[in-house]
C-alpha cells in the first residue's frame, strides 16, 4: 500500500473518531488539506477550504456511532509529489441509512506530509 493509500484510509479513521465520537485535535485534522482545498459533495455544492473547517468545527461529534469503511481503493495516476486516487467509501449509523459513495481524491505530498487537493464524491443509490 502507497503513503498515498494509507492516508485515504488514516483520514477517515480520523473524520470517524471527529464526526462520530468528538474525539481528536481539530488543528491537526485540518492540516491534513491544502490551503486551496476543494471538495464536491455528492448534493454538488463545492466546499472550500473555509467550508470544511467551518463544517469540521461545527460538526464535531454530530454522528454518534458513525462507521466509515473505505474499500475499492485504487491509485489511479501517480507521480513523485502527488497521486489521483478512487476509492468507495460506507457510511453507516445506528438507526439511519446506510450511505454510500465514490470518491476521486488528489493528494500531494508536501515535505513529510500529504495533504489533501481536491475531493469529488458522487453518491451510490
Amino acid at each position: 500500500m502507497t503513503p498515498f493509500e494509507h492516508d485515504i484510509i488514516d483520514l477517515h479513521i480520523a473524520l470517524e473518531n471527529w464526526l462520530g465520537k468528538g474525539e481528536g485535535d481539530y488543528d491537526a485534522l485540518l492540516a491534513r488539506f491544502s490551503p486551496d482545498f476543494l471538495m464536491i459533495p455528492p448534493g454538488g455544492v463545492q466546499v472550500d477550504y473555509n467550508g470544511l473547517a467551518r463544517f469540521l468545527e461545527s460538526q464535531r461529534g454530530s454522528r454518534p456511532g458513525l462507521k466509515i469503511v473505505i474499500d475499492e481503493l485504487t491509485t489511479r495516476q501517480a507521480w513523485a509529489q502527488g497521486a489521483v486516487l478512487h476509492y468507495r467509501e460506507t457510511q453507516t449509523r445506528p438507526d439511519q441509512p446506510v450511505n454510500v459513495r465514490w470518491s476521486t481524491a488528489v493528494l500531494n505530498q508536501e515535505g513529510d506530509g500529504i495533504t489533501w487537493r481536491l475531493l469529488h464524491e458522487t453518491a451510490q443509490p
